[in-house]
């Protein structure tokens, strides 16, 4: 069959996908191989598909996609999570646009809608990935809302109750107004934004005094209780004691002395709101102070206020500005930077707020979690990361589980009509508890009322390595035995606390040991001038329309290719469109090779150095290759494979191994090629599925059940040094006769002479066939003495002469020669002083210390070849 003139990656991809699907060749079941397991952070169900997606599962298709060719019995599981505030948000969203207000149903009502939403939009991501090339056991697609998922979640939080790490209490939240739900700490991000420090005065009782504070929330005041100072603070000490009244709605609060209070912020004296602050509420609770909670839970003021009701905080911010400044009790106002907290679901402010919530204790719970990684049983790529997760260990606060919201996992705890309380599996197992309790044998479960409350999303992903598993609803199936603990997450630095420290919590309290071995965080996406990309900058592509523009591999190539580990990637379309080249380059070579199949002569044996020297460049880029691989070096792996592919194979060994137009070619010689050809295909498979795939097909027949895919992975065998070095020597000789044409304007075509100055001969004996081909030599001869009016090209500690056809100017060739010489002089000092360094020789790799070792060497000998060339023309 003729190949097609260009590459159709659309049509290939879809072929392909479709195939592997077809022969489920993805599926994984246990079986008698070692296992080799990533679960996927599941996206969530709203998700549709962005760049930070493409990076993430990029590599870890790559990592699968290799571990399978490997011989490992490979399984990456899908699945989403059900994301509760995002996706309650999309259901609301809905039914508004059809009319319908979520007060007015029941909470059987809302759910209804929304699996109904979840079945219809909840499968995009997902479907989206197949179109990047993921390689996901899809039989194990798994949801953190399915049945047993759900019930495993219920279980664990009954179980953390009994152990007494769950309770539940009235304490300072962050609430999220928008969403009307609590919030955990992790899910508030602090933003440094343009704030205004107001002054305002507070008469003191009984006197014409007055005592200013400063504040960046003035509608506030409606909530305070007392008015704080430094008991230091010779400024107020004739004040503590007194009653202050609060402005605008004459409140008579006291004014009280504690060493919280910085006496160099604003005036030194504190407003104290209980209900509206966490420092506030915890001095509130130190000196017994009330608390007014002047806030509803949208945001806007309730009856408590006084003045403003109904109005959004906001709104009542600028209201009450207006009414202080006009009733004199507005000093001045600043100019401030602050910090202020913002949902990280909805972008809302975050307002501190009292409420009765759960809680789950996590100091006992953290202590292993954070011991296995500072030991590195579990290693973080790059270590660097190790630091920040030890400081939040180290700080660990009580995690706030409960959220106001209807679609997630609701809290088993129920209610009987007198108030008491159990947390249960099930109502049938809280009705014999209450039953117990109450000493009323007439309950029945019609009288008992669950919890309003769901948790937190969070609380159902941290089981997700060992649930996707059916660990907590099945422990110790055989599955959970196989395939846990994992080998690799890949995910992001940003989710260390909210996802990555409890699983690992969750790994080690309910199956003691860790849920994976390694943690690769990958970098923030950013467009190439470092912007962060959004849809309010519009620097943020569709990555579908990448994809079908440039093909999935491209797309992969385009971020793999920019992605080192833990650091942001500069992301330019540029390089998707270099990654579409690349596999174009590739599909050129493959027709090129395909057109010597009617030239090869079964007769002809011939032993060409090119073989020799593409299997040991091969074997010596394999060995680089995994080992990068296996540092999560990911960019720096395909960078190799690239150039092995582009430069190595398709540049020089196709050049060398290419007959003439109307010449044979060697059955041996073309049987290595498409040896060499199937190799580089599937070491660049894990990296770009689909033309790999193609093109590894289409080198020799295959049955319908051979893939490139579980074709195996080409294996590290020993390099010859030697053949490498001499054929570095023969490429470093014809780069540098092309530049000598070039330079002196003579056409390739043009035929030149040689005469090599060399002790080891036989190398150009080997290579004389291959350098006179690619270099248009018409003559090559060896001299043990130096040849006049001649180029001289150093080789090592050789020296190649080309008879020139002309008188050169001696003092030009002077000059050049000087300028090389000290190029070179200063390159052996850099080396002498990297081989100078007592660390870097006792610690690095040995093949590293050598490496050096050999640049001084044949620096050392350019330089005298150098010099000979200058006394010669002195």
């Amino acid at each position: 069959m003729e190949l097609a003139k260009t590459y159709a990656p659309i049509e290939v991809e879809k072929k392909w996908y479709g195939k592997w699907m077809e022969k489920n060749i993805f599926h994984s079941v246990p079986d008698g191989r070692k296992a080799f397991t990533i679960v996927i952070p599941p996206p969530n169900v709203t998700g549709i598909l962005h760049m930070g997606h493409a990076l993430n599962n990029t590599i870890q298709d790559l990592l699968v996609r290799r571990a399978r060719m490997q011989g490992f019995n490979a399984c990456w599981v899908p699945g989403t999570d059900h994301a509760s505030i995002a996706t309650e948000a999309k259901v609301v969203a809905m039914l508004k646009e059809k009319g319908i207000n979520k007060n007015d149903l029941t909470r059987e009502e809302f759910l209804k809608y929304a699996w109904e939403w979840k079945e219809k939009y909840g499968g995009i991501i997902l479907q989206q990935l197949k179109k990047l090339g993921a390689s996901c056991d899809w039989d194990r697609v798994a949801f953190t809302m399915d049945d047993d998922y759900y019930k495993a979640v219920i279980k664990v939080f009954v179980d953390l109750y009994n152990k007494g790490h769950i309770h539940r209490g009235v304490d300072m939240i962050n609430w999220d107004p928008q969403a009307q739900t609590a919030l955990s700490d992790e899910e508030v991000n602090f933003k440094e934004v343009q704030s205004r420090l107001h002054y305002l005065k507070y008469k003191i009782e009984g006197t014409e005094e007055t005592i200013t504070i400063a504040t960046t929330r003035p509608e506030t005041i409606l909530g305070d209780t007392a008015i704080c100072v430094h008991p230091n603070d010779e400024r107020y000490k004739n004040l503590v004691g007194k009653m202050a009244i609060v402005p605008l709605i004459n409140r008579a609060i006291p004014i009280i002395t504690d060493e919280y209070v910085d006496r160099e912020f604003g005036t030194g004296a504190l407003k104290i709101t209980p209900a509206h602050d966490k420092n506030d509420y915890a001095l509130g609770k130190k000196h017994n102070l009330a608390t007014i909670d002047i806030f509803n839970a949208n945001g806007t003021l309730n009856e408590a206020a006084q003045l403003f009701i109904g109005k959004d905080r906001f709104d009542a911010r600028r209201l009450i500005v207006k009414q202080l400044e006009a009733e004199g009790f507005l000093v001045k106002i600043e100019d401030i930077k602050n910090n202020v907290g913002y949902s990280e679901r909805t972008n809302a402010v975050v307002e501190p707020r009292l409420s009765q919530q759960w809680f789950c204790k996590m100091k006992e719970l953290a202590k292993p979690a954070l011991e296995n990684v500072m030991n590195q049983n579990i290693k973080f790529h790059p270590i660097k990361y190790q630091n920040t997760y030890r400081h939040w260990m180290d700080n660990i606060r009580d995690w706030c589980v409960s959220r106001q919201l209807w679609w997630g996992h609701r809290i088993p705890a129920y209610y009987a009509p007198d108030g008491t309380m159990v947390v249960a599996e099930n109502i049938e197992e809280a009705l014999q508890k209450l039953k117990a309790l109450t000493n009323n044998q007439q309950l029945t479960t019609n009288n008992l009322k669950q919890d309003d409350d769901c948790l937190d999303t969070w609380f159902s992903s941290w089981l997700w390595p060992i649930e996707v598993f059916k660990g907590i609803s099945n422990p110790g199936n055989a599955e959970l035995n196989y395939y846990y603990p994992t080998q690799v997450l890949v995910t992001a630095p940003e989710i260390i606390f909210f996802w990555v420290a409890r699983m690992i919590m969750a790994g080690y309290e309910y199956e003691n040991k860790l849920p994976f071995e390694n943690v690769y965080f990958t970098g923030i996406v950013r467009d190439k001038q470092g912007r962060k990309m959004s849809k309010s900058l519009g620097n943020s592509p569709d990555l579908l329309e990448l994809i079908d523009t440039y093909g999935a591999d491209g797309v992969r190539f385009g971020i793999l290719v920019c992605s080192p580990a833990g650091n942001d990637l500069l992301f330019d379309e540029k390089l998707c469109e270099q990654g579409r080249n690349f596999n174009n380059k590739i599909w050129n070579a493959l027709r090129l090779v395909k057109g010597w199949e009617d030239k090869v002569d079964a007769s002809l044996n011939t032993d060409d150095p090119a073989i020799s020297w593409f299997e040991n460049r091969l074997r010596q880029a394999i060995e680089e290759i995994n080992s990068n691989i296996d540092a999560f070096r990911i960019s720096e792996a395909l960078t190799i494979t690239y150039k092995l592919i582009w430069d190595d194979f398709c540049a020089w060994y196709l050049e060398l191994v290419k007959p003439k137009i109307d010449g044979k070619i060697s059955k041996n010689v073309y049987d290595a090629t498409i040896y060499f050809f199937e190799e580089l295909m599937k070491l660049l498979h894990p990296f770009m599925p689909f033309a790999s795939e193609e093109i590894w097909q289409q080198l020799q027949p295959r049955t319908e059940d051979e893939f490139c895919a579980i074709a195996p992975y080409p294996i590290f065998k020993t390099i010859d040094e030697n053949t490498l070095s001499n054929a570095t020597k023969v490429f470093d000789l014809v780069v540098k006769i092309r530049a000598y044409r070039s330079s002196n304007n003579l056409s390739p075509k043009e035929p030149i002479s040689l005469f090599i100055k060399a002790e080891d001969k036989k190398i150009y004996n080997i290579w004389e066939a291959k350098i006179s081909k690619l270099a248009n030599i018409e003559s090559y001869s060896f001299t043990d003495v130096a040849i006049e009016n001649a180029e001289v090209l150093i080789i090592k500690t050789d020296e190649i002469f080309i008879p020139r056809t002309m008188v050169v100017n001696a003092e030009e060739e002077k000059i050049k020669i000087e300028k090389e010489l000290e190029y070179t002089r200063g390159f052996l000092q850099s080396v002498l002083v990297k081989l100078g360094n007592e660390r870097f020789v006792q610690n690095a790799k040995p093949e590293l210390v050598q490496n050096e070792v050999a640049k001084k060497e044949d620096a050392e000998a350019r330089i005298r070849a150098l010099e000979e060339s200058l006394t010669r023309l002195n």
